[in-house]
């Protein structure tokens, strides 16, 4: 059996807004479901560890599709998420990839994030695939290759776009965006029309542009499984 781990935010203030953020809902429950459906066993991991924050405008039923209306009726599932593991406890020899389910909430706690930085550049060096989605892709700008390279240079890679952060009126208030963080660091970023499924596929890394482009990334992520 395959095993895949999904690392999730454990912050949830976006920014000075007073508003609340964290993961969002789809981007987990997507990918979480077209890979357990297949057999594949997931591990939870967050910074924190247990309840990871889940950003409430996900829950609205305007964002609602097929795997968030599962995730809703899913106790299980639920009862799993409210108990994920710290990120500092888990190893990338004990999983076949990586996965990272987006939301603003990684923007402030998984960039910089020591943890996270090695556990992808582990999965890398064991010629283990790393995926993310949407603005989790943020989570490569600071890893490196086994050449100590920036992990996105010369690579085709993808996630939350600048056009889209700013329909979500967000571009002033999130420390980094995406699209730039990733050129920033040599990452050759390519992007589809706004909100429409777009991922690219470039080595070990998959990366998907949005919400809906999560569960295209599972399903290259299987494959390569």
């Amino acid at each position: 059996m395959k095993q895949v781990l999904f690392v999730l935010t454990s912050h949830d203030t976006l920014g000075n807004t007073g508003h609340k953020t964290g993961f969002w809902i789809e981007e987990f429950a997507a990918p979480y479901y077209a890979l357990a459906d297949k057999g594949v066993a997931i591990t939870l991991a967050s910074p924190k560890g247990g309840q990871p924050p889940i950003d409430p405008k996900s829950a609205d039923p305007s964002f609602s599709t097929p795997a968030t209306e599962r995730f809703n009726q899913d106790p299980a599932l639920q009862a799993v998420l409210a108990n994920t593991v710290p990120l500092d406890s888990v190893k990338a020899a004990d999983f076949d990839a990586v996965f990272y389910p987006g939301g603003h909430g990684p923007l402030w706690d998984l960039v910089d994030n020591a943890a996270s930085i090695k556990l992808i550049e582990d999965f890398i060096a064991a010629n283990k695939p790393v995926a993310a989605v949407c603005h989790a892709s943020a989570v490569l700008v600071n890893a490196r290759d086994t050449a100590g390279q920036p992990l996105v240079a010369g690579r085709k890679v993808t996630g939350f776009s600048n056009t889209e952060e700013d329909a979500v009126q967000l571009t002033d208030i999130v420390p980094l965006l995406v699209e730039d963080a990733l050129q920033a660091k040599g990452g050759i970023y390519e992007k589809g029309p706004d909100w429409g499924v777009f991922v690219r596929e470039d080595g070990l890394l998959i990366t998907g542009q949005n919400p809906a482009s999560s569960e295209l990334v599972a399903e290259k992520l299987l494959a390569r499984l």
